[in-house]
């Protein structure tokens, strides 16, 4: 059977378009997206093989939006009950340990991991970078939840960007910024293109709220502690008020902020399933860093882009807490 379907896989990559990757691998266009070399084949996989239970949570978003924070968040909001405290189970395991990817990690190795022991907890937790339009119908049709999280697209590109320049084969030149944005500004990039990626979720999200929470990594930034407490309000783990007494949702606020995670040993060392090193995870975690990196030609660019796709869809992105200025496609 895996014979037959790792012939059935080489078939299928020989006809799909593909593309050089920001970090050396090569990037294949697959329903509609630009999928890395490294996880096509566990995507797949996922596709084919998951099969999600009603109480299931998904934590989808798009690379470099705040996963590894809103990993952090879920996981110690969701499972708060089972540990006291004065125990921070972030302190042992990175997010990426605590919260498994599918595509990049679970399925990687093995198109039937054993998911049941992959979760210490119920419900079963994890994340993935998979498009809403190639998620498993399991998911999409069943009561599962899905919780996804997007940043504004010039603080993603540069975190991309920056992220990628870690990981670049050592034998390749660097990627100029000049490169990258000509790759971002075209949708080359994994997962990419970004917009298409995002409005998948927002749009299912208005069709479905209460099975999908849609949430920008700028409002989380600025109000960390109400959208924490709809975090778990969605995901049916409400804050009791003598919890919000005693201060549980702040000490989970500055559990899981960026700087503390940054810090943390086990952060700092390890790496991820995919190779990757943990502490590599870690950069900045600003809004309006990109005002840091951006050409002025490169910022009229991008603006001009997302008011071509983001139009009349609803969806405005903030793009500097200094400033609180928020880009309307219809400026």
């Amino acid at each position: 059977m895996e014979k037959s379907w790792d012939n059935e896989f080489q078939e299928l990559v020989k006809a799909l378009p593909k593309e050089d990757g920001w970090i050396g691998s090569h990037l294949y266009f697959y329903q509609g997206f630009w999928c890395p070399a490294l996880v096509l084949k566990s995507f797949i996989s996922f596709q084919k093989n998951f099969q999600a239970f009603a109480s299931d949570v998904i934590l989808a978003t798009f690379p470099k939006c705040g996963t590894t924070w809103l990993k952090a968040l879920a996981y110690i909001t969701l499972y708060r009950s089972h540990f006291a405290r004065d125990e921070n189970p972030l302190l042992s395991s990175s997010p990426h340990r605590l919260v498994r990817f599918l595509e990049y990690d679970l399925y990687l190795n093995n198109p039937f991991p054993d998911l049941q022991n992959a979760c210490a907890y119920e419900p079963r937790l994890f994340a993935t970078h998979v498009p809403y339009a190639s998620l498993p119908t399991s998911i999409t049709d069943s009561n599962s939840k899905i919780v996804y999280i997007c940043r504004n697209p010039l603080d993603m590109f540069i975190s991309l960007w920056l992220f990628s320049t870690k990981l670049r084969d050592n034998n390749l030149r660097p990627l100029s910024p000049d490169e990258a944005f000509d790759k971002f500004y075209h949708g080359i990039y994994a997962f990419g293109p970004f917009f298409e990626h995002v409005l998948g979720y927002w749009k299912a999200s208005r069709e479905n709220p209460n099975k999908i929470l849609f949430l920008k990594y700028e409002d989380l930034m600025e109000d960390t502690n109400s959208h924490l407490k709809n975090l778990a309000m969605f995901l049916g783990v409400p804050f009791t008020e003598d919890e919000e007494k005693q201060g549980v949702v702040l000490e989970i606020v500055k559990m899981c902020s960026f700087e503390n995670l940054k810090e943390l040993e086990v952060n700092k060392k390890g790496l991820h399933a995919s190779g990757i090193p943990n502490a590599d995870f870690f950069r900045k975690g600003e809004v309006g860093d990109w005002s840091n990196h951006l050409t002025p030609s490169m910022v009229e660019r991008l603006e001009k882009l997302i008011q071509e796709k983001l139009n009349n869809s609803g969806l405005t992105f903030k793009l500097s807490c200094k400033t609180s200025r928020i880009f309307h496609p219809s400026e």
